[in-house]
């Protein structure tokens, strides 16, 4: 009888291994009370883009410029997270900081604006209209004109 491997679901289709995430858990500089300087409670995630095997190349390739600073030059992401007191939910938000990310990269890009060009009746009607305001304008202030 086999075991099942835990799997995180990024999108119905796309499923990354938990083995292919690296976590250390270190000093949080942020809250902790008198426990702050005793405790490991900041998560640092580490998750290879480049070599992961649940990772489409497209999608990895979305994924490292979505990552930005966060990204090491071995194509490692590295989510430090130290929002909260306890481990359990920095190590929450360090994940889920990590599927935002690869939610977002899953998303295909749409495709490139095509410039047009106004078409004549378009330029036509607003030609009109113009003139016609202009109309408007110059019917006003007939005889009560202040000078």
């Amino acid at each position: 009888m086999g075991y099942a491997r835990a799997m995180i679901e990024i999108t119905p289709t796309l499923f990354i291994d938990e083995r292919e995430i690296d976590e250390d858990f270190v000093r949080s500089s942020g809250p902790g009370g008198q426990n702050v300087n005793k405790l490991s409670t900041a998560v640092q995630l580490r998750f290879n883009i480049r070599r992961s095997p649940s990772l489409p190349n497209d999608i990895a390739i979305r994924a490292q410029k979505l990552a930005g600073k966060k990204l090491t030059q071995e194509g490692v992401v590295v989510i430090v997270a130290q929002r909260f007191r306890t481990q359990e939910r920095n190590r929450e938000d360090a994940r889920e900081r990590l599927v935002a990310l690869l939610r977002e990269a899953a998303t295909p890009p749409p495709p490139p604006r095509r410039a047009t060009k106004p078409s004549k009746a378009s330029k036509a009607r607003r030609l009109e209209s113009k003139s016609r305001r202009s109309n408007v304008k110059s019917l006003r202030g007939g005889k009560f004109s202040i000078d």
